[in-house]
């Protein structure tokens, strides 16, 4: 019996694989652009993931890096800039030469296009769908802005009604937090418990291995190099009763072997195209 066989045997009925956008339809369009944000929800993704940073001005922004040279015409580390400073840069141009100049009615409509994307701005995107769109936010660590980049986060979540169940008891937050570090989780749980953590994983240790999780934490985030090295991880994690969400996920045959081991969740810079391949859409 395969792997693949094994899991799902063991989860009779289990939901179609979520579809997550990485950095937006980032494969299209600038990550972490409003542009790329569109395109996912336009393309049908289940959810959005970004990377958040916090200012020296206390802001939340959407950026990979710990610092902005690759992705801006700008210098300089996130951590060291104020907002107002990273609102003059370009976050969009570097993607392709063509992109800056790609239907420039539509460019000059919405200057947000290339600019750098608040949280909150993305949160409101969200919340302005015709469909639920959930949002998986992944806090970058190491940080000069440790246990702050939480306690911002979790105070903006509170402003949009994400961190407490609504009335209705099947009521689950279309938001879930991300982190290669434990420590960034917790302080998370502990100040909003009810939302979901994803704990990342670039490789796989001996105390992870049986299926266990940091105390508190749900959802297994194993690379895609982890499951080609150890597909029997998605059933010892599904054993323990957790989630798995898989990261980055892009070629067909990473997409096909996610499929048979019975993933739950699969992150990807090509969306439509994942979708397409899984009979979604």
């Amino acid at each position: 019996m395969t792997y693949a066989r094994r899991a799902q045997d063991a989860r009779p009925g289990r939901p179609a694989i979520s579809v997550v956008a990485h950095r937006g339809a980032s494969d299209d369009a600038p990550e972490h652009t409003l542009a790329a944000y569109r395109k996912a929800i336009e393309d049908g993704a289940d959810a959005l993931e970004c990377d958040v940073r916090l200012t020296a001005d206390g802001h939340l922004v959407c950026v990979h890096d710990r610092r902005v040279n690759r992705t801006s015409n700008g210098r300089g580390a996130v951590s060291a800039l104020e907002l107002a400073d990273l609102a003059t840069l370009d976050f969009g141009s570097w993607k392709e030469e063509g992109f800056a100049n790609e239907a420039p009615d539509r460019q000059h409509e919405d200057p947000e296009r290339t600019s750098v994307l608040t949280l909150e701005r993305l949160l409101e995107l969200v919340a302005d769908a015709d469909r639920r769109v959930e949002l998986a936010i992944e806090t970058k660590h190491p940080t000069r802005w440790a246990g702050q980049v939480e306690e911002r986060l979790v105070e903006l979540l509170g402003r949009f009604g994400y961190t407490k169940p609504a009335m209705r008891a099947d009521w689950t937050s279309p938001v879930r937090v991300m982190s290669f570090s434990a420590r960034s989780l917790h302080r998370v749980h502990a100040a909003a418990p009810d939302i979901p953590g994803v704990y990342l994983m670039q490789f796989l240790s001996l105390r992870h291995r049986d299926g266990r999780l940091p105390p508190g934490i749900g959802i297994a985030g194993p690379g895609m190099r982890i499951l080609r090295s150890h597909p029997e991880y998605v059933a010892k994690a599904h054993r323990a009763g957790h989630q798995v969400h898989v990261w980055t996920v892009n070629e067909p045959a990473d997409v096909e072997l996610c499929q048979e081991l019975g993933v739950d969740a699969v992150i990807t810079n090509r969306p439509k195209q994942v979708r397409s391949q899984l009979g979604l859409g």
